[in-house]
């Protein structure tokens, strides 16, 4: 979203800042994927993933919250999970979360 008006005029955060639990495994994961032993996906692909969101979404989401959604759409696209099983085990984690 570089250069596209209001972000363009806008300065940018730099300071540093304590990570959750769940970027620390967002990060983890991208980098289990990236591995070299496995290579179910390169940093290329989650960046274009993370730049083909739509900007709505884009918009709403969080540094991390883009890397999982963009990881869901690369790993659906490449037939590495398919998209009910996915919504699935969504489902399954939110109700734990809620039981929780």
């Amino acid at each position: 979203m570089g250069g596209v008006a209001p972000f363009a005029t806008q300065a940018i955060d730099r300071t540093d800042h304590e990570l959750s639990q769940f970027d620390k495994q967002v990060d983890a994961l991208v980098n289990l994927l990236n591995h070299p032993s496995r290579r179910l996906m390169r940093t290329d692909e989650l960046r274009n993933a993370i730049e083909s969101l739509p900007a709505d979404i884009y918009d709403d989401l969080a540094y991390y919250e883009k890397w999982i959604q963009a990881v869901a759409n690369v790993m659906v696209e490449k037939d590495v999970i398919g998209e009910e099983e996915l919504v699935l085990k969504l489902a399954e984690l939110k109700q734990a979360d809620e039981e929780a």
